[in-house]
């Protein structure tokens, strides 16, 4: 599969693209090499942000679209939780909220100078629900959808809209519960957690895209791509798989022919590649 270079690919038409997920409130922290038991390390950067994968594929879409773009989520109802969702506000988000009296979801990332990381998380991961009462009509008016995280009947809400994809990271039994066809099933192909196996689902997505870092990746049916060339020295790979994946929802939502959502999403996942945390305005 040819990889088209940004100044080949055609501008992105009108689109209406929502997202459905979760946040993790993420301490990004730059080290010499990752944390070592007995050694005492010294951060050369740091950062705070709302992040997750369902808060950078919608920034990365609003990005894109240079539009607000509406995400669907799930707060604790604390002071992470109220500060998340100013910070997504300033990140072009539209955002439709579940509070929930629950701690906010957090998050430690360590990246090596090499560009290596070592994520942990901390607490449960808060799902939107299709019982939250946020306007799970509107996705009926969408020309993309991607979900990282929801229930089966807020995943059927979802496939109303023309082109529906999504992270193995839903879970297994999710998918199976939820009986829509996906447009899109966006995974890393390095990561067991998010491998969906043959034949686990009854209607099986019409694309299967695994993911391999500096190694490109595969879709199913389609064949083999390569990784973009970084446009800017590797500095953090958090966030570069939800790029992608955002690129592929908003070229697969325009129409756009396979090789050329490959390739958006390839841009944009490199592009993440060259900045401390998800985002560049950081």
């Amino acid at each position: 599969m040819r990889l088209w270079s940004l100044a080949e690919l055609p501008p992105l038409p009108p689109l209406r693209l929502a997202v459905v997920g979760h946040v993790e409130w993420v301490s990004f922290v730059a080290v010499a090499q990752l944390p070592r038991p007995g050694l005492v390390g010294h951060a050369t950067a740091f950062l705070e942000e709302p992040a997750g994968g369902g808060a950078v594929v919608a920034a990365q879409l609003a990005r894109l679209l240079r539009r607000p773009v509406p995400f669907f989520t799930c707060l604790g109802d604390d002071a992470i939780g109220r500060q998340a969702a100013r910070r997504l506000e300033q990140l072009g988000l539209e955002l439709h909220v579940a509070w929930r009296e629950q701690p906010s979801r957090r998050g430690l990332s360590f990246v090596d100078d090499e560009g290596e990381r070592a994520i942990t998380v901390i607490g449960e991961r808060l799902t939107p629900l299709a019982s939250d009462p946020l306007p799970w009509q509107e996705l009926s008016r969408c020309d993309g959808v991607f979900v990282t995280a929801a229930d089966a009947a807020a995943l059927r809400a979802c496939r109303a809209a023309r082109v529906l994809a999504a992270t193995p990271r839903l879970g297994l039994a999710k998918l199976q519960q939820a009986t829509v066809q996906l447009d899109a099933l966006i995974g890393s192909g390095l990561d067991p957690d998010e491998t969906v196996p043959e034949g686990a689902l009854a209607l099986p997505p019409r694309l299967s895209i695994r993911t391999a870092g500096a190694g490109g990746g595969v879709v199913e049916p389609g064949g083999t791509y390569a990784a973009a060339a970084l446009p800017a020295p590797l500095v953090d790979a958090y966030g570069c798989g939800d790029s992608f994946a955002a690129g592929v929802t908003a070229g697969l939502a325009a129409d756009w022919p396979l090789e050329q959502a490959i390739s958006l999403g390839c841009h944009c996942g490199a592009a993440c590649a060259t900045h401390l945390g998800p985002y560049p305005e950081a």
